[in-house]
């Protein structure tokens, strides 16, 4: 009897390899190369879409962030701002905790911050009110990062979709309180606090309303890159992120490093809440944290959890949101269109970490594989 030749394959055209680390240089240069590639995308976007001159909506965009001394310190407030909510979830991502609740723990940090200047505003000196919001807020953020942590640590929950949900509680009780202390009665909003006293309101410096947060953020950059490289607890983050058998086979308690880092995460997420709230807008509402809590996800990750490249990643973001909303009045063009242009470059730049930790080889001839 004859038989039958096995079925011949032909190897793919090409195959996907991890590359060793790529020098420093090289790495840069592909990022850069990658927004130059999307500034290119963007132009001809522009052009198809709305035949506006792309140099001239790009020169729009600039001025957006820079063209003012006032633009400058709100561009600086934002990227502040974005910076705080992204330091905190950096220490739970890298430990590998999906921590998807900073909106809702930044919400309810702002919202102890609100209480203390509704409640005690005019009842005791200013500096023991600030004292007395910044404990409520840090306290107010670590419980709410840390009742999702106590049952990943405990009974195994998946903390993405715990973490996720309690945004939504947060945000409801933000909506309740603001039913409970609205001012003027029946407009459903609190409306500035303490508008009269500016009791517990960060104080301007060097007249400027934003310098104390700008500081602040600053400082807590510094210390995290600390933590997180050269303290104890960051090299345990680091052991436990990698793999928690390790952890536990070279005797490090996983339980308390899960429960210690969402307490520091959902602490500086009360942070932020606390300086968009005295430092920033004086009021509390369920779009106080305006979506940062998300958008600080991208931020981390593109910054490799690295606290000081975060500031580079913020700065972009927050360059990208300020030029959009200039390009949208000066033109008169919605903001979905400035979306798009925002939404191609970060799919380049992400894009662009593939080629820095992968490469495609092509094989040089098929073979017959038997």
């Amino acid at each position: 009897m004859s038989s039958k030749a096995p079925a011949k394959k032909r190897e793919p055209l090409f195959h996907v390899v991890k590359r060793e680390a790529m020098p420093t240089l090289n790495a840069t240069l592909v990022r850069l190369g990658s927004i130059v590639a999307a500034l290119i995308v963007c132009a001809i976007v522009t052009m198809a879409l709305t035949g506006i001159n792309p140099i001239k909506v790009y020169a729009t965009m600039i001025d957006g962030a820079f063209g003012s001394l006032r633009r400058v310190w709100n561009l600086l407030q934002s990227l502040a701002m974005l910076l705080c909510v992204s330091l905190a979830v950096t220490p739970a991502f890298k430990m590998r905790f999906w921590n998807i609740g900073a909106e809702g723990q930044v919400l309810v940090g702002g919202l102890a911050s609100a209480a203390c200047m509704i409640l005690m505003g005019n009842k005791v000196p200013n500096a023991v009110l600030i004292i007395t919001m910044i404990i409520a807020s840090i306290a107010a953020g670590a419980i709410w990062a840390v009742i999702p942590a106590v049952f990943k640590a405990t009974l195994d929950t998946n903390e993405t979709l715990f973490t996720l949900m309690m945004n939504y509680v947060g945000i409801q009780l933000v909506a309740y309180f603001a039913r409970v202390w609205e001012s003027p009665k029946g407009s459903g909003t609190i409306g500035v606090i303490n508008a009269g006293t500016q009791a517990g309101w960060f104080p301007d410096v060097f007249g400027q309303k934003y310098f104390l947060n700008v500081v602040i953020v600053l400082a807590l950059t510094i210390f995290m890159y600390v933590y997180l490289k050269y303290s104890k607890h960051g090299y345990e983050i680091a052991v436990v992120g990698e793999s928690q058998n390790t952890a536990r086979y070279i005797g490090i308690n996983v339980k308390k490093v899960i429960l210690r880092t969402m307490v520091l995460s959902g602490a500086v997420c009360g942070i932020a809440g606390l300086l968009l709230v005295s430092g920033t807008s004086h009021t509390i509402t369920t779009e106080t944290a305006g979506g940062r809590g998300f958008t600080a996800i991208m931020v981390s990750w593109l910054a490799k959890f690295n606290p000081i490249v975060m500031i580079l990643t913020a700065l972009l973001l927050s360059f990208l949101e300020a030029g959009a909303q200039q390009i949208a009045t000066e033109f008169g063009l919605n903001k979905s269109f400035s979306d798009i242009l925002t939404g191609i470059i970060l799919f380049f730049i992400i894009g662009s970490e593939f080629f820095v930790n992968y490469q495609i080889k092509f094989n040089k001839a098929n073979k017959e594989v038997k």
